[in-house]
C-alpha cells in the first residue's frame, strides 16, 4: 500500500512538473521613462492551462516596480510568492535566493527565473536556471534586463536576443519586440523543429507607471498558430498594427470603450464614446475566434451574451471597417 501510494505521488508530482515548460523569455526596465516590459515564446502545449493566454502564463508585470518570468516547470504557487516578494520591497536577487530555498514542490532544481526591478530609476536584474532544466538552457543579464531560456536551440538564441534588445534605439516596446526577432529561428524552442517555426506562442507586454496592474498600456499575444505559422512574425505584425492605427495612443484607447460587468456571466456591454464598432470577434485563450457579431448601425452601446463560453479569459476585439478599435479583456465566470 505504501509503494503504491509513494508511487501515485511521483506520478502526480512529475504530472504537474510537466504541465507547464516554457521557453525563451525576457523581462526588462526603462529606467528613465519607469516602464516595465516582459516577451517571451513557447512551443509548449499553450492550452495546457485554461483560463491562461498561451506562453503568457509566465509574466508577471508590476507597473512600477518590476517584472517576473517563472518558467521551465512553472509553479502557479512560485509565482504568486515572487510576485508577493517583490510588492514588499525584495530586491531581484533575494526573490530568487528566497525561491530556491522555499520552492513549493521542493524542485528548485526544475525552476528557471528571470526577475527585474525599476528600484527607483537604478535597476536590478537576477535570474536563475535550475541543474534539471532541459537542455539546452541558460540565461544572460544585463543592468536593466534578464533574458532565460531552456530546450533552445543553442546559446545564439539567447545571444541573438540580447544583442538585438542593446542594439535597438528607441523605447522599451521596440527593444523587446527586436529582442524577439532576435529568437525568431527555426527550433529556436527545439520541440518546434519539426514545424519550421521557432515556437507555437509568443506575447509581449509593457507597462506605464500608473497603469493598472490588469490593464497594461501594451498587451499583445499570440495564443497558437496555424501549423508553419510563426508566432514571432505574427506577433511582429500585431505590434506594428497597435501604434499604425493610433490604439498604441493610451488615451485613445482608454477613451474608446468600457466593458462591464467584468467578470461575466451572460451579457457583456461595451459603450464606445468615440468611434462605433461595425464588428465585435470574440477570441479564447488559444488564439481561436470564438464569437463574430456584426454590428448594425452606428451603436454606441453593443451587448454580447457570452453565456454559452466556457469559463475563462477571453478578448473581445471591436472593429470599424477592418481597423482594431480596441481589445477588451475579459473574464467569463
Amino acid at each position: 500500500m505504501i509503494k503504491k501510494l509513494t508511487l501515485t505521488i511521483a506520478i502526480l508530482f512529475c504530472f504537474s512538473l510537466l504541465q507547464g515548460q516554457h521557453t525563451f523569455s525576457i523581462v526588462a526596465v526603462d529606467s528613465v521613462t519607469g516602464e516595465i516590459g516582459s516577451a517571451g515564446a513557447t512551443c509548449g502545449d499553450t492550452i495546457t492551462w485554461p483560463g491562461t493566454l498561451g506562453a503568457m502564463i509566465i509574466s508577471d508585470v508590476i507597473p512600477g516596480t518590476g517584472a517576473i518570468h517563472t518558467q521551465a516547470y512553472h509553479n502557479e504557487t512560485n509565482q504568486e510568492n515572487a510576485h508577493d516578494l517583490m510588492v514588499e520591497g525584495n530586491s531581484p536577487q533575494e526573490i530568487i535566493d528566497w525561491l530556491v530555498e522555499n520552492d513549493a514542490q521542493g524542485a528548485p532544481s526544475y525552476r528557471q527565473y528571470g526577475i527585474v526591478d525599476y528600484n527607483d530609476g537604478s535597476p536590478r536584474s537576477a535570474a536563475f536556471t535550475g541543474s534539471n532544466c532541459d537542455d539546452y538552457k541558460n540565461h544572460v543579464l544585463g543592468p536593466n534586463y534578464a533574458i532565460q531560456g531552456n530546450i533552445l536551440l543553442g546559446q545564439e538564441v539567447l545571444d541573438s536576443m540580447e544583442n538585438n534588445f542593446n542594439e535597438t534605439e528607441g523605447p522599451l516596446h521596440a527593444k523587446l519586440m527586436a529582442a524577439m526577432q532576435g529568437a525568431n529561428m527555426v527550433g529556436a524552442d527545439t520541440r518546434c523543429t519539426s514545424e519550421g517555426t521557432s515556437s507555437l506562442s509568443s506575447f509581449l507586454r509593457v507597462a506605464q507607471p500608473d497603469d493598472d496592474p490588469e490593464d497594461l498600456w501594451l498587451e499583445l499575444w499570440v495564443g497558437a498558430t496555424d501549423e508553419g505559422e510563426e508566432p514571432i512574425d505574427v506577433l511582429q505584425e500585431m505590434y506594428d498594427n497597435f501604434f499604425a492605427t493610433g490604439i498604441g495612443n493610451r488615451d485613445l484607447m482608454q477613451a474608446r470603450v468600457e466593458v462591464y460587468p467584468n467578470p461575466a456571466h451572460r451579457i457583456v456591454t461595451l459603450e464606445f464614446t468615440e468611434t462605433t464598432p461595425d464588428r465585435m470577434v470574440v477570441v479564447d485563450a488559444a488564439g481561436q475566434r470564438v464569437m463574430v457579431e456584426k454590428v448594425f448601425g452606428l451603436k454606441n452601446r453593443v451587448e454580447l451574451n457570452v453565456e454559452g463560453l466556457k469559463k475563462g479569459f477571453y478578448i473581445i476585439r471591436s472593429y470599424r471597417d477592418d481597423t482594431v478599435l480596441n481589445n477588451s479583456k475579459i473574464f467569463v465566470k
